[in-house]
């Protein structure tokens, strides 16, 4: 049996966990619904027509689906050396503001390449300021979350000062000039901004999956995540594989930020961002940092996101309701993740247990 085919049975029995987490989530909110007076049937209806009714909207909802799937994917890069990139959405704005001054900036040049120098940009800027937490954890042992989490407010403060000062577009909104269209990644679903950074954003985690378990790089990437002493054992440096996982983090980060310039805002704008960031850790967190079943649960929180408005203009149904929904789905699906801890931990030997010449087996990492 081919490598493909088995990543794709992989996906699959990934997946169908979450689907099923998903419609749970979404009977539970309809009883919900039923309680407070409302009409589920009505309401779904209009979130679905909302989210996928008409080149706008469906278009809308792949709009956020993109910067959903890309911060996901940053987190779960870090998640899988054993480090914490709570800083995404920092990284983001940074990436973003970088694409920016590329494309206000630079001129004269064809579009392809007035693109791709504003895409690599903003991901050399995301994988430096992903460096710096990524340093402090790997070489002086400061905690990641707190440093990030530090960090995010440096970076969007930052960013705000750039915006409302020396970069001012002068329309006394807090954002800058229009870039150049050479800089524009084009829409291909107009009158929604969905544009190209979908399938820019689909390269990525296809690209992002093979360096994670095609690669020597992404072997030592998932060795220091499952066991560090071991991986030091066999002549892995972890502190270097920390940090370069934190960089590659912090580039696709990055990336996410430069799609929304390039692809959506064509401009700078203070706190552009709904929050991105963080919707990424929690899509890389219930996907259990799977990056073959990380779309899905982007896709999902993507389809509420988009056809929240339409369910509440037409039925009355809030909004914040869809939140609600969103929570249960969480709680559905980390006590899956939690049960299937348990029964591991269960069917495992304590360590040290065993028969001569097998300890350090909890310790070994699966190379495909």
């Amino acid at each position: 049996m081919s490598n493909i085919t088995k990543a794709l049975r992989r996906g699959l029995s990934s997946g169908l966990p979450t689907v099923l987490a998903i419609l749970a989530a979404l009977i539970l909110g309809g009883v919900i619904m039923v309680v407070l007076g409302y009409n589920p049937g009505e309401a779904y209806g209009e979130l679905l027509r909302g989210a996928f009714v008409g080149a706008f909207n469906f278009g809308s909802t792949l709009e956020r689906f993109t910067p959903l799937l890309l911060t996901g994917l940053a987190f779960t890069v870090s998640a899988t050396a054993g480090v914490f990139n709570v800083g995404v959405e920092g990284q983001l704005y940074l990436g973003a503001f970088a694409a920016t001054w590329v494309g206000l900036f630079v001129k004269g040049v064809p579009p392809f390449i007035h693109i791709t120098l504003a895409i690599l940009f903003a991901m050399v800027v995301g994988a430096l300021w992903g460096a710096i937490p990524g340093a402090l954890r790997a070489y002086y042992n400061a905690n990641e979350i707190c440093t990030t989490i530090m960090l995010n407010y440096v970076a969007i403060l930052f960013t705000s000062y750039l915006v409302n000062r020396p970069f001012s577009g002068g329309t006394g909104a807090p954002e800058t000039k229009t870039i150049a269209s050479s800089a524009f990644l084009p829409w291909i679903m107009p009158p929604s901004r969905a544009n190209i950074g979908l399938f820019i954003a689909i390269a990525a985690m296809i690209i992002t999956y093979w360096i994670i378990h095609r690669t020597s790089f992404g072997y030592e990437i998932r060795a220091v995540g499952q066991n560090t002493s071991f991986s030091e054992y066999v002549g892995i440096k972890p502190k270097r594989t920390v940090l370069m996982a934190m960089m590659l983090s912090g580039a696709i980060a990055g990336l996410a930020g430069s799609i929304e310039i390039l692809g959506i805002n064509r401009r700078f704008v203070d706190s552009f961002s709904p929050g991105y960031g963080f919707d990424g850790i929690v899509v890389a967190a219930l996907s259990g940092n799977n990056i073959t079943v990380l779309p899905i649960f982007s896709f999902f929180l993507a389809v509420l996101k988009s056809g929240a408005a339409a369910m509440e203009r037409f039925t009355g149904v809030p909004k914040e309701l869809l939140g609600t929904i969103e929570a249960i789905f969480i709680i559905l699906t980390a006590s899956k993740v939690a049960f299937e801890i348990r029964r591991r931990r269960a069917d495992e030997p304590i360590a040290g247990a065993g028969k001569p010449g097998e300890k350090g087996r909890e310790a070994e990492v699966t190379v495909n």
